[in-house]
Parts: structure tokens; sequence; C-alpha cells
């Protein structure tokens, strides 16, 4: 019987036959379990002799054992090198017989060894699942019931080798596989069973293979010995009408292109050729004709791109554009072709008429090491010596061998975004395994990108950054050319000129956004493609965390702990926290009324709004970056944002790593400005669909409007705050002057949800004042790059400004100022960490935010729960809160009437990327943070069907 895939061997018998005599035992008792099994489903359990190879062979194997059946013999390939086949690595792990087979017959007759070993497993039936080899009729025959074989085609149509091949050349409206009865003729065996599936416009032969054939095969040869086992199995006899027996696609003029072809049958010829062997043509190239392998065809059915012409021998002139190569068939139809080879290299076909040389990089140990076990994959594969020069398919590698080494490459590196493609456009060692580190270190290319920078020496190491807008992938200058300086705060001297953003320079940003949603890398690839790239982001970020840092230290006035611990830290947990939600976006069914006498289906989907707009404060520059945008980008949007203008620097270095980590152009954009000029453009361009917005109530009233009138577009707001931290006289006092301290001079006081006003209930009033202002003396201030700083300089000159008016008007009020309330006498913009007491509901202090280290303490009356609800209640502002007590009771009945969006019990600052954060009332609407976030960034969608 001579098999569709066939050429002539020797046998070896397995070693691994030499078992001891318990695993002998173990197999007996595994023979009489899968016996009972097969006896409940009421379906005979046959002994099953498989033989074949590749995985496609193992899921066969798999998929026979759960019904029931016993696999007592597996007969296959011989090792290559070190490396044996997937289905002799299985059958060893189940302890089943294993023969690796050589050859069964030499001069047309069957060795005596291939047939006593085989004779041996006493076998009801053979399956051959995927075979490549000469099977000899006394091994068909032998079994009682015979020998079934799997055929990816729809016989009598397309016999041979090349069948699915040869589906796609001939235009087949259909595909499919046979399983059939072996005889002695080229897969002429009657029909036991048949299924079809459509074939697509664009399917090659890997889609058809991987979507219907081999899934569907393996449930199907599974039927199929159901069916033997039942002795329900039929036995059509296959007709001679619409017969084909196709040649096997080795000679190269089977694989050269007929320009007589139309432009369909062009398609169809390329696709049926892709992956393996590819069609050819011959193209003229610096005045020769070179021989090209054509694959990832497509019909073209825009209209004729902008391109460079291309010479095609035989055949009309080829046209090279940005998306590939244009030819055309006899009938005037549009062929695109993504990818071709040139003297054994894959490349893109947009790439044709380029030259370049291959640039090195700088390999540290490990990447080495990992160079030298990608070298040893590529041994045990193709079974030869692996020199740098060595090519992947001139070395015999087919299309399962690509499969394989995919795999095996991501499990080495540890990376899930390598594919099929990687392998066939870098086919040489050199290439393939500097293009696999790459994509280990998160980027495409080895190029550092091209920017102004600013280097300055600080913090025990060297840090480098941009100052540049960055729009669509690169950083460039204002349209203007205006800059703003930026001011270290510790010593009021300029860090640099920053590029400040123009209305024109934001409308550039936003177009590079909607083609990125619209038509970009970004639109194509999946959402656990997506979540990959933004690991990879985090991963980048938490690589360069110092340097992060250290800019956001002398930026914003940070100190450099806390900006590396809570800054930096919570911006990568927030990252790798919506990294992880990319592929988990989905909507619902939904049961609805039907339209008798049809039934109707409603479902929703989640889809991105498509281009968002960002405006962030200066209080804490990359962390509110990373709140907004981690979801947004998530959520599969693109975005533009105006980081604030006092502080833009880690929004610059972070722009800089969103290209090293893949994420495509257009996708991030950063526009540093002012909020009148550049944060204006965006909050009124018509094209963002969603603006999230933090700030000062103030502005985001402004901002909102600016939104309804331009395009009404959705908003999130998080806005001021004046949030209430009351504390009871049965608290832990030692933990509550602790964390109350920390509720108001956490980040030198710039905090969104710093308490704003301290109720101390009457009994513990004093002792409270008098532990805080103790403990608040000891606080260290200077320079934040210090490690043993605690308390760093306001962010900026105004802002220190306000505070000491702010103070001022304390003092008027006639508030007792208990401690603090000066502005250091030394550089930079220091301000002592203030406490009030005796502060009354109707003053000033009271009722505005400072945002600043400004303790404001009331006094409530003892056991009043009622009247201290009302007093924290009675603003505007709702944001966070805070209690402390030991009695539960009263803790929750705070935390049901208290009008904020937060509410810490016995604790305060603890945020949690996992959890929502957001306000009430004027302090916004809208959630950053947690699953809640991604619904700021998303639209639902109500499909219904009728049926």
């Amino acid at each position: 019987m001579d098999n569709k895939w066939s050429h002539d061997g020797g046998l070896e018998k397995n070693r691994f036959l030499s078992v001891k005599k318990w695993k002998r035992a173990i197999f007996s008792s595994f023979v009489e379990v899968s016996r009972m099994q097969s006896t409940i489903t009421n379906t005979p359990s046959l002994r099953i002799a498989i033989i074949g190879q590749s995985p496609f062979a193992v899921d066969v194997m798999q998929r026979l054992r759960q019904h029931g059946h016993v696999i007592v013999g597996v007969f296959t390939i011989l090792d290559k090198g070190p490396r044996e086949d997937p289905l002799a690595k299985v059958a060893r792990e189940y302890d089943i017989p294993l023969f690796k087979v050589k050859a069964w017959r030499k001069s047309g007759t069957p060795l005596p060894e291939v047939l006593a070993n085989y004779r041996s497993v006493n076998a009801d039936l053979n399956v051959l699942p995927y075979c490549s080899q000469f099977i000899p009729m006394e091994v068909i025959n032998y079994p009682r019931l015979k020998t079934i074989c799997y055929h990816p085609s729809l016989l009598p149509r397309h016999r041979g080798a090349s069948s699915i091949n040869w589906t796609l050349i001939c235009g087949d409206k259909k595909a499919g596989f046979s399983v059939f009865w072996a005889d002695d003729g080229l897969d002429t065996g009657p029909i036991l069973l048949q299924e079809e599936c459509d074939v697509y416009e664009n399917d090659t032969v890997d889609s058809l293979y991987n979507r219907f054939l081999y899934p569907a095969g393996v449930t199907a040869l599974a039927r199929a010995v159901d069916l033997v086992a039942d002795g329900t199995a039929p036995r059509q006899p296959q007709s001679d009408k619409g017969a084909t027996y196709d040649p096997m696609l080795t000679k190269p003029e089977l694989l050269k292109v007929d320009w007589g072809k139309t432009g369909r049958e062009l398609h169809d010829f390329i696709r049926g050729m892709d992956s393996v062997p590819g069609a050819l043509c011959r193209v003229k190239l610096n005045d020769e004709y070179h021989e090209i392998a054509l694959f990832g065809s497509s019909l073209w059915k825009q209209g004729k791109p902008t391109g460079s012409e291309i010479e095609v021998e035989g055949g009309p002139n080829g046209l090279i554009h940005d998306d590939g190569l244009i030819l055309t068939g006899s009938d005037g139809t549009l062929v695109n072709v993504k990818r071709v080879k040139i003297e054994g290299r894959v490349k893109l076909a947009s790439k044709l008429l380029q030259t370049g040389q291959q640039v090195t990089i700088e390999l540290t140990q490990d990447e080495k090491l990992q160079i030298e076990a990608m070298r040893s994959i590529w041994e045990a594969i193709l079974n030869v010596e692996i020199e740098d020069e060595t090519d992947f398919f001139a070395s015999g590698a087919g299309s399962m061998d690509v499969v394989r080494l995919v795999e095996e490459i991501k499990d080495l590196l540890k990376i899930e975004d390598f594919q099929n493609e990687d392998v066939f456009l870098s086919a040489v060692f050199t290439e393939f395994s500097l293009n696999a580190i790459l994509k280990k270190r998160g980027g495409e290319t080895p190029q550092e990108i091209n920017y102004r920078a600013v280097e300055i020496e600080t913090n025990g190491r060297k840090i480098k950054f941009p100052c540049q807008l960055f729009i669509n992938g690169e950083f460039i200058d204002a349209e203007n050319g205006k800059t703003l300086p930026t001011i270290n705060p510790t010593t009021e001297e300029t860090i640099c000129e920053v590029q400040c953003g123009s209305p024109q320079d934001v409308d550039r940003a936003v177009q590079a956004a909607k083609k990125a949603f619209e038509e970009g890398e970004w639109s194509k690839i999946s959402a656990r493609d997506r979540g990959q790239l933004l690991f990879k982001l985090a991963d980048l970020m938490h690589q360069h965390r110092e340097e992060l840092a250290t800019i956001e230290s002398i930026d914003s006035g940070a100190v450099y702990t806390l900006a590396l611990k809570t800054h930096i830290g919570m911006s990568i947990e927030t990252w790798r926290y919506f990294a992880g939600w990319a592929d988990k976006i989905q909507g619902s069914t939904i049961p609805v009324s039907h339209a008798r006498p049809n039934k109707n289906l409603s479902f929703t989907k989640k889809e991105p709004i498509g281009v968002c707009g960002l405006i962030t404060p200066w209080n804490y520059p990359l962390m509110m970056l990373s709140w907004k945008m981690a979801a947004c980008l998530a959520a599969g949007n693109t975005v533009i944002i105006k980081p604030a203008q006092v502080c833009p620097l880690t929004a610059l270095k972070f722009a800089e790593l969103s290209v090293k980590a893949g994420i495509p152009p257009g996708v991030i954009n950063v526009v540093p400005g002012t909020g009148s000029m550049t944060g204006q453009a965006i909050a009124s361009h018509p094209e963002i669909r969603k603006l999230g917005f933090t700030g000062s109530t103030e502005i985001g009233q402004v901002i909102m409007k600016t939104c309804a009138e331009s395009n009404l577009k959705k908003v999130s707001l998080e806005l001021g705050g004046k949030s209430p931290l009351v504390i009871f006289a049965d608290c832990d006092l030692d933990k509550a002057v602790r964390l109350g301290m920390q509720s108001v001079f956490f980040n030198k006081g710039e905090n969104c949800i710093a308490a704003g006003r301290l109720f101390v209930e009457e009994s513990i009033h004093d002792e409270f004042i008098r532990r805080v202002v103790s403990e608040t003396k000891k606080i260290t201030i200077g320079d934040p790059l210090n490690k043993s700083t605690s308390h760093g300089p306001q962010n900026h000159l105004a802002h220190l400004t306000k505070l000491l008016e702010y103070v001022k008007m304390g003092v008027k009020e006639g508030a007792k100022l208990e401690y603090g309330g000066e502005r250091l006498n030394r550089k930079g913009y220091f301000l002592q960490p203030t406490i009030f007491s005796h502060v009354e509901d109707n003053m000033f202090i009271a009722k505005e935010e400072s945002f600043g280290p400004i303790m404001v303490i009331s006094k409530f009356s003892n056991g009043d729960i009622d009247g201290v609800l009302k007093r924290a209640n009675a603003t505007e502002y709702g944001l966070a809160s805070g209690v402390f007590t030991r009695d539960l009771s009263k803790a929750m009945k705070f935390a049901e009437k208290v009008e904020a969006g937060t509410v810490f019990v016995n604790t305060y600052n603890k945020t949690d990327v996992a959890a929502p954060f957001g306000g009430f009332k004027q302090s916004g609407f809208g959630k950053d943070l947690g699953q809640d976030a991604l619904n700021e960034y998303l639209k639902t969608k109500c499909v219904t069907i009728e049926y």
C-alpha cells in the first residue's frame, strides 16, 4: 500500500521495548481499564496500532485512548538527531510498545523483522493518521479489521501527496478530508467517512490545515474507529467520476507562475504554494533577472496604489508599494503579495528594492547562551551542524518544522509573539537568532531612537531623556518652535527647555492616533497580543525604574525612595494589571422576546472608543499617566496625552520606552504644553472621542463644557477634594497619629486624596495634637535624592506661594497654628509641614483644599457620630474619606453614610491597582483603576439577530 507521503526504508526496533516487568503489568492493567471504560460507554474496545508521525498522530492517539480503545503499538519514523518524533515521545511516556521504523521493506519485499515486531502487538485495527512511509499490504491486511487511513481531500478528488495544495490551486470552493479503508491502490480504497468545509478567499495550506483539517480530522478519526468497533462503519466505493491524481509539487516546472492565468487563478496558485514550496517567477533587479518565490497573496480590491514598477519576466510589470508587490492577472485583476523569497532569504515584498546590512548589537552573556541554545534547537530539528550562515529551509525544513521551531523558541525565550512569519523572514541562523533576541528584549529593531537628548549625571547615575514632542512614533519639535522651561524644585534651576505643543501639533497627533486606530497594526493585532505589548512596556519600565524615579525626583520634587516605590512602582503595577485585562474584555448574551414564529438573539460587544485625550496633573506625573493610559490602551484605543506643564519629563521618557516595547507608531502621542493652548486643543478636538482629566474642579468644569460643545465627547473627571478623616476616641491612637500624619503629609501633601480636614473626638483631641506636633518635628526635610529624606520641596514656585497664602488665611481667621507654616530658609521650594487646630466650620481652610502639607484639625463632641458625619459631608467635594475606630458598627455606619468615592477604615492612602478610584459630587465622576476603569474607555454595542 503506497500511502500519500511515501518513501522506502528499513526498521529499527526501539530499545524501549526492553522494559521491566512492572511496566508491562501497568500497561496490561491499563488495557483492562480501557476495556471496562469501553463497556460502560457501550462501545467495544479495540486494540489499535498507530502507524505514522507528527503532532496530528499524537492527538489522534490521545483521542482514541479517551474513547476507551487500547493503543497496543506505535510505529513511527527514526529520530532526527537527538530529537524523536512527537508520537514516539508520547508513546514512550505512556509506556506503549514503540517501534521506530527506518524501512518496512527491501526490494519490494517486507522485512521479516518488521512483520514479526508488527504482528507481536496483535492489533485489531491499524490507524494511519499521517504517515510518510510505504506500508506493505502484509501489514495493511493483517489485523482482523484491516486498516483505515486519513487523507486531506474529498476523495476521489486530489489523490496524491500534495492534496491540500491542489485543492487551493484548483480554486475549489470546498475542502475536506476522507477516512478510507486502505487498499493496494493510491488513495483508492472505499470511503468510511468524509467531512468538508468552505474554502475562504485567502486560505493557505496552513490556515486550512489548522482551522479544519487538523482539529476536525482528529475527531473524525476517533469517530471512524468507534464505527469500526460497532460494526457499522461504511465501505462506500470511490467513484471514478471526478477522480484526479495530482502530482507532488517537487518539480520546478510545476511551481512557475503562468501569466496567462486570470487574477483569481493567479491568487489561487500562489496561496496553494503557501507556505511551501512557494510559487516562482522572475523579476529584474539591478538589470538582472532574479527568481523569487511568492507568499501572502490576496486579491487587491482597492485602486492601484502608488509605488515603484518592477519588470516581471513573461508577465505585466509588478508594482512595489507600502503594503507589498502588486501583480496583474490576464484579466487585469490585481493580486497583492506580502512576502517574497530571494536568494534563500524571505523578506517583505514592500522592501524588495531595498538593500541593507545586518545591524550588530551587543549581547549580554545570557543572550549569548540563549543563541547557543537556539543553535541546538536548529540542530535537533534539521539534524545537521548549524553554522552562522545555515539556512533553515535550504537545509530541508518543512512546514511542521517551522511550527516546532516557533514553539521551542517561545518556550526557550518565554515570549508569546513569535510567529511562523518570523522564521520565513529570517531563515538564516544569524539573522534568526538576532531577531529572536530582539523580540525577547521587547523591540523589533536594534536602532537607537533618535531624539535631542538631555543628559544629566545625578543620584549616582547618568540619566538621559527627550525634551521634544512625541508624535507618531517620533520625537519632533513643535510646529512653532515654542518651548517651556522645566525647573528643578530642589535647586530652582532650569533642567531643560521642553517643546510646547500648538493646536496644529495636537491635530497632527490626533491624525496619527486615528490612523493607528483605524488602519495600523494596533487595530489588527489580537487583544492577547495587545496585552503582551503592554506587559513588555511594564517590563521596560521596571528595568528603567531607577532612572524614571530619578527623573521624577528632579522634575517634581518627589522623594526618591517614594518615587521608586509609589510613583514608579505603582505605575508598573498598573500597566501589568491592565495588560492582564486586555484579552478578558467581553460582552454578554441577553434573552429577548422572540418575533414569532422566528427567534431572536441579542448580545453585546465591548468596543474601544477610538482616539482618546488625556490631561494629567503634576503631583504624580508618571502614575497619573499610567492610571489612565493603561486602561485606555488595554481597551484597544489610541491616545494623545498632555502631561503637566511643569513636569513632563517622565512622560517623555515613557514615550521612549514605549517605542522600545514595540508599541506601534501613533498609538501613544505625548504633547507637552500649556493648559490654555495645548490642553484646550485636546478638549475641543472633534476627532477625539473620549477625554480623561485629573486636576482642579474649576478647570474640570471648563473641560466638561468644552467636551460638550465640541463633539459631545465622553469625559471622566477626577477633581478636587476636601477629604474628611474622623478619629474616634476608641481608636488605636498610636496608629491614628502615624497614619493621620501620612494622610496629610504623604508626597508633601500633593496628594488628591489627602485628608483635608481631621475631625478628632473631644476626649483625645489635645493628646492627639500633642503627639502629632511632636512627631511632625522629627520629619526630615531636604534633598529628595538623599535616601534619608522623607519630605521634599513643593512641586513649583506658584504652588508654594499659594500654600503660604493659605497659611496666612488660616491664621487671619483665628485658627491656631500649632506648628510650621513657613518657607525654609534654603534654596528650593520647601515648606515646613504645618498643623492647624481649633478650626471652625466656617473658616476658609475648613472648606478649601490646600493640596499641600497642611493639617487642619477640628474637634467634635464625644459620642456625636451623627453630628460629625453631617460636618464631614458638608462640602461639595467627595473624593475620599477615612475613619479610625475599634467599633465595627461605628465604622460601618460611617462607610455607609459618608459621601465619598473611597472610604478608608483604620488605614489611609491604601490604594491598589485592582480597586476602583474616583469621587462624588464636585470631585468628579468616572473611575481610574480596577475593572471599572475599563468601562471609561469602552463603548457597548448591542447586536440583535433574527433567525
